[in-house]
């Protein structure tokens, strides 16, 4: 019985494109591990912008520091 948490954050993921990862992650599950999908569960969490972080600072500021970082790389 496969139990998938996907956590993303709240930032506009629509109805369909939930329904998109449950049923993909259903079929992955199935076709290769074999596992029945009537008892396979998918859990969608949408978590605030500000609840998450990665390399070592909230996602928004670290979105800022790379796009800013990308821009001086292609600046001549």
């Amino acid at each position: 019985m496969p139990y998938v948490n996907i956590k993303v954050t709240r930032e506009g993921v629509t109805r369909d494109q939930k329904k998109q990862l449950i049923h993909g992650v259903t079929n992955l599950l199935s076709r290769v591990l074999d596992k029945d999908p009537a008892t396979t569960f998918v859990l969608l969490e949408e978590v605030a912008l500000e609840d998450w972080g990665i390399g070592g600072m909230p996602v928004d500021e670290y979105r800022d520091q790379r796009e800013t970082g990308l821009t001086r790389q292609r600046s001549p």
